[in-house]
């Protein structure tokens, strides 16, 4: 599920040597619009790609970032798993919010 910006034949032909489908957003261009139908598939394609990342952008803009500037493998470790943590807190007790 990437971003139209990485559309094109060699991405393309790169997934289906790999054997993956491709997810990627259709793109118009000024002579060629996108048909009713890619406009549907880009739409349901980003309703998959925003679950994915709000949940990195939360961890982002209110955990401090996503960037581990801890010196070894278990501190970075412990610090993600950490933050994770925070986040299901943080996402439990919204969705607790909403239910109430």
């Amino acid at each position: 599920h990437a971003d139209a910006a990485y559309s094109g034949k060699p991405l393309a032909d790169y997934f289906a040597e790999k054997g993956v489908r491709n997810h990627v957003h259709e793109k118009g261009a000024v002579n060629r619009p996108l048909t009713e139908e890619q406009k549907h598939a880009n739409r349901r394609k980003s309703t998959i790609r925003a679950r994915v990342e709000h949940p990195f952008a939360f961890m982002e803009q209110s955990l401090g970032g996503i960037y581990n500037r801890c010196i070894g493998l278990v501190r970075n470790t412990h610090q993600i798993g950490m933050m994770n943590l925070a986040y299901n807190l943080c996402r439990s007790a919204q969705l607790l919010r909403v239910t109430a």
